[in-house]
């Protein structure tokens, strides 16, 4: 199990210094999330793709250690949520506002 905790307290501030307005910066958070987690899950599948069978032997399905190391490597990255929270923090979300029409 990881030492590193689970949960990080974040100052509202840093949520804020954007947008002016916690809501927005969650809801941009949210989709970058959402950007991350399927860019990751589109390369996990590509990885994986290549290690489809149509055989079922159950003892090359069980033994395939390269695709094990492939899943775990996946596995230990940062969850999108927390990826994202970090970019917008430090500025590297380009986003943009929507006008709104009277």
């Amino acid at each position: 199990m990881s030492s590193k905790a689970s949960l990080i307290t974040r100052d509202f501030s840093d949520l804020t210094k954007e947008t002016d307005n916690i809501y927005e910066s969650l809801v941009i958070i949210g989709k970058r999330a959402r950007q991350i987690s399927v860019k990751l899950k589109d390369e996990l599948n590509s990885k994986l793709a290549e290690f489809a069978t149509t055989v079922d032997n159950l003892e090359e399905i069980h033994e395939n250690r390269e695709q094990i190391e492939i899943s775990k490597f996946y596995e230990r990255l940062p969850k999108p949520t927390t990826q994202a929270m970090e970019e917008f923090i430090e500025g590297k979300v380009f986003f943009t506002k929507g006008t709104e029409e009277n």
